[in-house]
């Protein structure tokens, strides 16, 4: 390979936060958008509830930061809530004037309410938010001039530091795999954009499509950037139980219209563990959902929204009445199974209100990023708006920033690797760090059990590496290899939180500690 791919910004990831970066970036910039698989395969077109904002009359900035403030567990930081919530009916305006067709109601958009919330000030297209936002973004990006797509091309890693053999010279571009070819393509920018979006894959039951890997989580704490909060991973209460629907959500707004979650006698249980019954936070539905199927021996709970007019149903969940209906279960009359599944990383890369890490050319945002809005535990409907704020704020930022020189990149050297003779490893060690995290370093955690986990993680890195150095890379070992590193984070970061809280609750530690304080992993450390 003679030669580097030139840019002025490199975004990876194809979700709203990176789509967004694009469009915003466009006008002034020459923006390359690098994806692993298709353009409309992340997760922000999964995502069914909506994005909040305040709307309403009788809502208010400070409502909307206290809701936040109170589901995040005493983490949020304070400046970056107060940012977000203040930015998100700007982010709104932007979508509807992109064409964003959100659901209205006698000419006003319709506000729902989910979980945690106070007011009703969650805007939505029905039950299908990301989907209608993403195909918006994605035919406006596909007709953008200064915007260059490369889908199906995987991050390797940054390059950085070491690698230039300047460690002051900060981040000046990227490899990644090409799929249809095999080979490792370099990328250089003076700006790169990590928005590769959680790491629910890292566990056996997760919402999150099989692209959530953790890329740029891994790749920035490779390249000498710090994380925090890895140990707060949100698990969505409500994932449809049912052999053949892989992942599917059922919306928090079930519950916020009204859904009740029963046992499989058809008794309410919520109340009993928590005074906003369904309505609580999620990690609080999560716990009580994972105490009464251990409890009574069960493979899931019920979600009962039959109690609603089929009409009333029709116009609100169209997509979970159809997706459930396919399946054979007809929510108008019975209720609906579910079960808890990793759902959101609330920590990652940290930044700050610019997008930043402390690699110098280097921006996270999306929930790639921590930016301290989702503390111990995200609050419903801010993930979205979070994508679009430090969208702006990383681009207004890269607009902004001093011209950086540009640095030669060593060419990526694969003479000495082979193709690997035997594929099943990668698979059989995939299969393993799933289960073993879900058993171990799932909804309610212990000493032991992390320990375990970390005893297992340290045992696949080893085999991993060999694996790396040895052979050419694929698009599978790329993921293993950054879902093992990302476990390592979780379990890390668990072990160092001698309390519960929030979304990490242990049994070990079932008590509120005081002060608290974010976790914060430095690469140097290790």
């Amino acid at each position: 390979m003679a030669s580097s791919l030139d840019f002025d910004v490199l975004i990876v990831g194809s979700g709203l936060a990176g789509l967004s970066a694009a469009l915003l970036l466009a006008p002034t910039h020459r923006v390359a958008v690098l994806t692993k698989r298709a353009l409309a395969d992340g997760s922000s077109g999964w995502a069914q509830g909506g994005i909040a904002a305040v709307l309403a009359a009788g809502d208010s900035f400070d409502a909307h930061v206290d809701d936040t403030l109170v589901a995040g567990a005493g983490l949020c930081d304070a400046a970056a809530t107060r940012f977000v919530v203040e930015h998100a009916p700007e982010a709104i305006g932007w979508l509807r004037e992109l064409g964003v067709p959100f659901s209205e109601e006698d000419g006003d958009l319709h506000l729902t309410r989910e979980g945690g919330h106070s007011q009703r000030r969650i805007v939505h297209v029905t039950d299908a938010t990301g989907a209608a936002v993403q195909q918006v973004l994605i035919e406006r990006v596909r007709r953008t001039p200064n915007v260059t797509l490369f889908e199906h091309h995987t991050l390797v890693d940054l390059v950085a530091g070491e690698r230039l053999g300047a460690p002051e010279a900060g981040c000046a571009g990227l490899y990644a795999l090409d799929d249809a070819s095999g080979d490792v393509l370099a990328f250089r920018a003076p700006h790169t954009i990590l928005a590769t979006g959680g790491a629910g894959k890292v566990y056996l039951y997760t919402t999150n499509p099989d692209t959530a890997t953790g890329d740029g989580i891994a790749a920035a704490w490779r390249a000498g950037c710090r994380v925090s909060n890895m140990e707060f991973i949100q698990f969505h209460p409500t994932c449809l139980y049912h052999p053949h629907a892989k992942s599917f959500l059922i919306s928090e707004a079930v519950r916020g219209e009204g859904g009740l979650l029963k046992l499989p006698d058809g008794t309410r249980f919520m109340p009993r563990h928590d005074g906003r019954a369904e309505l609580a936070p999620r990690d609080v539905v999560a716990r009580a959902i994972d105490f009464e199927m251990k409890k009574h021996g069960l493979d899931c709970v019920h979600l009962d929204i039959s109690h609603q007019s089929p009409d009333f149903l029709r116009a609100h969940f169209p997509n979970i009445l159809a997706r459930c209906a396919e399946l054979g279960i007809d929510i108008t009359r019975e209720p609906i199974p579910v079960v808890p599944a990793a759902h959101y990383t609330c920590g990652g890369v940290v930044t700050d209100l610019a997008g930043r890490t402390d690699l110098p050319g280097l921006y996270a945002i999306g929930e790639t990023a921590c930016t301290g809005l989702h503390g111990a535990n995200r609050l419903a409907s801010n993930s979205l708006v979070e994508c679009m704020v430090f969208a702006r704020a990383a681009a207004a930022a890269i607009g902004a920033a001093p011209a950086r020189e540009a640095v030669a990149l060593p060419a990526w050297d694969a003479s000495q690797v082979t193709d690997a003779d035997e594929a099943v490893v990668i698979s059989h060690n995939w299969d393993e760090l799933r289960r073993f995290m879900w058993d171990y370093v799932g909804i309610v955690r212990t000493n032991k059990r992390l320990e375990r986990a970390s005893h297992r993680i340290a045992l696949l890195q080893a085999e991993i590496h060999e694996f790396y150095a040895n052979f050419h890379v694929t698009r599978d070992l790329l993921e293993l290899r950054n879902l093992v590193q990302v476990a390592e984070l979780i379990v890390r970061s668990a072990q160092a939180r001698h309390e519960s809280r929030g979304l990490h609750f242990s049994r070990d530690y079932p008590s509120l500690a005081e002060p608290t304080a974010p976790t914060v992993l430095v690469p140097a450390d290790r």
